[in-house]
Order: structure tokens, then C-alpha cells, then sequence
């Protein structure tokens, strides 16, 4: 069974049941997966690694909205430089890898050329399953890059290649990305949070 699986009288009725929804992929979030996640990122960003993110459609709105929300939010009041790139963002150089050679290497074909030993992946897919995601991923676990995973339905092979699978148990693609989405602002807004003295944390806005 999936959501929505029959129509609904209104778009109330819809949105309560879709809040159901969501309401249930936030608990499914593991609490020690997210430390982990957290810990990861916060150790790259601490010695001066990049973080690359990658992911289609939302997906690829969250990573480059996670470009903005990390980078720049992240070293504000704070003594931390995080460097972030989304593989999600360069339309040119994605274009020319798809028609060129193939859509399904637009990622890793950005990962090969730009990453450094000591760089961490970062993979945002709600299937955990599109062959371009899939790629990037299999290429940083062969080059001994750290892979954190955003997943949902099954978790898909993403889920299986990762370090760190933050999973959502959903199988709505609006439900997944809202959280995962949620799971971007937590990290950062925590990592901000994290680094700042506690004195300024009241009179700023996060």
C-alpha cells in the first residue's frame, strides 16, 4: 500500500493525511544515524574537506540549497569554513557529460575530476536508486571517500553503498524530500549552533 492510494473529498482531508504522512517519516529518523551523519560532516568541515552533494529533481534543490544552508550559514558567527560543492548546480558541464557521454555519469564524472582523498560524499535520492547517484556514490566507496546517503522507500542500492544511511521510511516523493529537506536544516542549523559561543546564540535568527 502507498500514499495516496484512493482520492480524497478535499484538499483538507488531503492535507491532513499527508501530515499523517509526515508525521510518521520524522519518527522513522534514527536518532544515533544522525549523530553519526553529524559527526562526519562536522570532522570534514573542522580539517578543511569538501563536502559534494548530488541528487535529480528535488533532490537536486536540496543539494543546492544544502550549498547555501552549510557553506554560508555555517560559518556565520562561527569560526568554521565549510566547503561545499553540488555536483547538482553547473547546468553547462552537466549538459555536455549527458550529451557527450551519458546522463548517468553527470555526477561522477564531476567527482573524478574534482574530489581530493579526505572528501566526503554526500547523495540525496528518496528511490536511493538513480543510476547517476548510484555512480558517485560506487566511485567515492572505491576511492575511499566517506559516503553519507539521504534515502527513502527501500533505500535502493545507495543505501547499501553508504557509510551513513539517514533513511526515511516513506514511499510519497513529497513526504521523503520534505524530510530530507528537514535533515539538510538540522545539520546545518546545528552546526552552527554547535560553534558558536553561547552568548550570541539568543540574539541571532536561525
Amino acid at each position: 500500500m502507498t500514499f495516496p492510494d484512493q482520492k480524497l473529498p478535499d484538499i483538507a482531508a488531503y492535507a491532513s493525511a499527508y501530515f499523517e504522512q509526515v508525521q510518521a517519516a520524522q519518527a522513522s529518523v534514527d536518532a544515533d544515524t544522525l549523530k553519526a551523519a553529524f559527526a562526519l560532516l562536522d570532522e570534514s568541515y573542522k580539517r578543511g574537506a569538501t563536502l559534494y552533494v548530488c541528487g535529480n529533481g528535488g533532490s537536486a534543490a536540496i543539494s543546492n540549497h544544502l550549498v547555501c544552508d552549510h557553506s554560508k550559514s555555517g560559518q556565520t558567527d562561527t569560526d568554521l569554513r565549510p566547503k561545499v560543492v553540488s555536483l547538482a548546480s553547473n547546468i553547462e558541464m552537466i549538459t555536455a557529460i549527458a550529451n557527450d557521454i551519458s546522463y548517468d555519469d553527470v555526477f561522477v564524472y564531476q567527482l573524478k575530476t574534482l574530489a581530493e582523498s579526505g572528501d566526503v560524499l554526500l547523495t540525496i535520492s528518496s528511490s536511493g536508486d538513480s543510476e547517476n547517484v548510484v555512480r558517485a556514490a560506487q566511485w567515492a566507496k572505491d576511492n575511499t571517500l566517506p559516503v553519507v546517503a539521504f534515502t527513502g522507500f527501500a533505500g535502493g542500492r545507495t543505501a547499501d553503498l553508504a557509510d551513513i544511511n539517514l533513511h526515511v521510511e516513506g514511499d510519497n516523493y513529497g513526504v521523503v524530500e520534505d524530510l530530507h529537506q528537514g535533515l539538510m536544516h538540522i545539520l546545518a542549523q546545528y552546526l552552527r549552533l554547535s560553534h558558536m559561543d553561547d552568548a550570541t546564540i539568543p540574539d541571532r535568527k536561525f
